[in-house]
């Protein structure tokens, strides 16, 4: 694949090693003749590591023997996340440490997961952008006049903490981006 080809969320081989596109920029050659360079920054799929290159728009990338498959969680044990897929029902297990900072995001009723396949095993999650969670415990609302906007502290169902404004209670079911792992509205 053509590095001016390439997107976020594609995956290729770079140093005999699977990575994915996480994020790109694009540097303009500031001299005639020069060549646009693509920055890249992805993430190794077997070792988890933060992976940095930079190639040339007519560089070329193999893709990786690499499948995306819907699933959904069944659940958590001590040691992995047990995952069923949505079209064949294949079972796929992804360890608790390969999964990191994603269990805090990960529900029984969470849609549009992905499961991220390499030679038949899971290597990786594909959350979608948002997800929907329920506040389990937050401080009661505070009364007062503020010219800011005032925020507390909310722990979510999942063990997650996010600042959420001042009004949510509770028991409110609310959206938080699995990038930032910031609040964004209720649901």
């Amino acid at each position: 694949m053509l590095a001016k080809d390439m997107k976020t969320g594609a995956v290729v081989i770079n140093n005999d090693s699977p990575v994915i596109i996480e994020g790109l920029s694009v540097q303009s050659p500031s001299a005639r003749g020069a060549a646009t360079l693509y920055k890249f920054r992805g993430r190794d799929l077997i070792t988890r590591q933060k992976v940095d290159f930079v190639l040339k728009g007519t560089d070329n990338l193999p893709e990786a023997d690499f499948h995306k498959r819907v699933v959904k969680m069944m659940y958590k044990d001590a040691e992995a996340v047990h995952l069923l897929d949505q079209e064949d029902f294949n079972q796929f297990s992804l360890s608790l440490e390969d999964a990191g900072d994603q269990l805090n995001y990960l529900t029984e009723s969470l849609e549009g997961m992905y499961a991220l396949i390499y030679e038949g095993e899971c290597v990786g999650l594909q959350l979608p952008t948002t997800v929907e969670l329920t506040i389990t415990q937050c401080d009661p609302t505070t009364r007062g006049n503020s010219a800011t906007a005032r925020t507390k502290p909310a722990t979510l169902e999942t063990g997650l903490v996010v600042q959420v404004p001042d009004y949510i209670k509770e028991g409110e079911r609310v959206k938080v981006d699995t990038r930032t792992a910031e609040f964004l509205s209720r649901a």
